[in-house]
């Protein structure tokens, strides 16, 4: 079982251009980072090539992770998550610009890798998640899982643009601190 220590000590080496600590970290950590790319995308293909390019900007950025006392799959996570977000944005400006998609089918049935890692965290995740103010429940979903702006989300709630910021920090570190205990 790869732990914390190892996963960081991975980074480290990585950030240094070791090329053995950073086939050791995707073989570690890609189970759960595809998942992360599956759900903010919803389509295989998409979610294998975002896997892909999140792990180069790892390679380039693995200087800029700091132990922090956090995770460092909190980082990892991260930096995965936000480049799905920013395909997902791509996909919609292509939409809005009246290019079409039609020769891509998703593939809407996840793969084993994605059922195994969503089997394991998704009871905890429900149970944290419903902890929070069902508003701010929402908020956290629609930002870090289906990709809306912050102010797309003051629009739907109809709340100040720095609420929105609040409500996603404050919720994020309930939502920290609530799967950081042992479950």
């Amino acid at each position: 079982m790869t732990t914390t220590a190892d996963i960081e000590n991975m980074i480290a080496r990585t950030a240094l251009g070791d090329r053995a600590a950073f086939e050791g970290l995707y073989a570690a950590t890609s189970a759960k980072l595809f998942g992360v790319c599956l759900r903010v995308l919803g389509n295989r293909a998409e979610a294998e090539d975002a896997l892909q390019e999140a792990f180069v900007k790892i390679w380039r950025n693995a200087d800029r992770y700091r132990v922090n006392g956090l995770s460092p799959m909190t980082w990892l996570i991260t930096v995965t998550r936000n480049h799905a977000v920013d395909k997902v944005r791509a996909r919609r400006a292509l939409m809005g610009a009246g290019l079409d998609e039609a020769a891509e089918i998703p593939d809407s049935a996840p793969g084993p890798e994605a059922l195994a890692v969503a089997s394991a965290t998704r009871g905890r995740i429900d149970d944290c998640m419903g902890q929070l103010d069902p508003d701010k429940a929402g908020a956290v979903r629609r930002a870090y899982l289906d990709g809306h702006t912050y102010q797309e989300l003051a629009d739907h709630y109809d709340v100040p643009l720095n609420t929105v910021r609040t409500w996603l920090r404050r919720s994020l570190l309930k939502l920290r601190e609530c799967l950081s205990h042992d479950g």
